[in-house]
């Protein structure tokens, strides 16, 4: 039996995606200077430019996961039109929003007993989260059982690569991503740091380099040792209110081995509020996470 493939805001996915895979996007609220917003269910007419520049001038945001109430409110319509339903959601290992949709699911299930409600950690963020939704819906379109498509989702997950880089690491000390003096040292020296999101969904330090160009090659030099079948799916980059650096690496990429597809958006204002401007990140399916 089929079933509906829900996620959240932060998945970062263009509307023409969503509509390709009949997705339903769950919005997130956040909060800039004091005043709420709900993110757009697609990334269509996200102001990149004027979100960042607003965090460039020292604009506050504050972000909030996604309560139980809201899951249950969103689920519970395609269950009693009699459809399972499996959600995919941003990292717990930076939100709590999978744990809140996981008591929705208890409770739902116990009001709607003959369906499978699945919840999915996607351990991941922004594009992470999108490339494994429109994995989970392809998988629907194959007609792949919904805890089929769980198994599947978990071995694709361990090989989703998700490596990105960071213009200002002030961001990430606000963050608690580092130390004050590793981000000061790093300021001043013109130290931009390679992260990537690990096995249990944390953001991680795999490397640094000096200078934003250097920091651009990087991430390339990482997708060449570990891409696999490149020709053959989606690779995604997303940037904070830096497409020319977006753009150069998607030429770079090509040259080392061209995707079917490759997709370039602006980084969505949930988690780019913690990573800030000039953020630049790839993802894509490799030999290992």
């Amino acid at each position: 039996m089929s079933f509906k493939v829900f996620t959240d805001s932060s998945a970062n996915l263009p509307g023409n995606i969503i509509s390709r895979y009949d997705i339903e996007v769950i919005p997130f609220r956040y909060e800039i200077n004091g005043v709420m917003h709900t993110c757009e269910k697609n990334t269509d007419n996200f102001d990149c430019h004027r979100y960042y520049e607003m965090l460039r001038n020292k604009g506050t945001v504050k972000t909030s996961l996604i309560n139980v109430q809201e899951f249950c409110d969103e689920l519970t319509p395609m269950l009693k039109a009699g459809q399972d339903v499996l959600y995919v959601g941003l990292s717990s290992g930076v939100s709590g929003t999978v744990q809140a949709a996981k008591v929705a699911a208890r409770l739902l299930t116990e009001e709607f007993p003959e369906r499978k409600i699945r919840v999915f950690d996607s351990m991941g963020a922004g594009l992470g989260v999108g490339l494994t939704t429109c994995k989970a819906a392809s998988l629907n379109e194959a007609g792949m059982c919904i805890d089929e498509a769980m198994l599947e989702l978990e071995e694709y997950r361990m090989k989703l690569c998700q490596y990105f880089t960071v213009d200002d690491i002030m961001f990430l000390k606000r963050g608690g991503r580092v130390s004050g003096v590793t981000a000061a040292v790093g300021t001043v020296l013109n130290i931009k740091p390679i992260l990537r999101g690990d096995e249990e969904g944390h953001i991680v330090s795999c490397g640094k380099v000096r200078g934003r160009m250097r920091a651009v090659e990087a991430l390339a030099e990482i997708y060449q040792k570990k891409v696999r079948n490149a020709e053959n799916q989606i690779v995604a980059i997303s940037h904070g209110d830096c497409m020319e650096d977006a753009e150069r690496l998607a030429s770079i990429i090509c040259d080392i081995a061209k995707p079917k597809e490759i997709l370039i958006m602006p980084h969505e204002p949930l988690t780019g509020a913690h990573v800030g401007p000039g953020m630049l990140a790839l993802f894509y399916e490799g030999n290992s996470r």
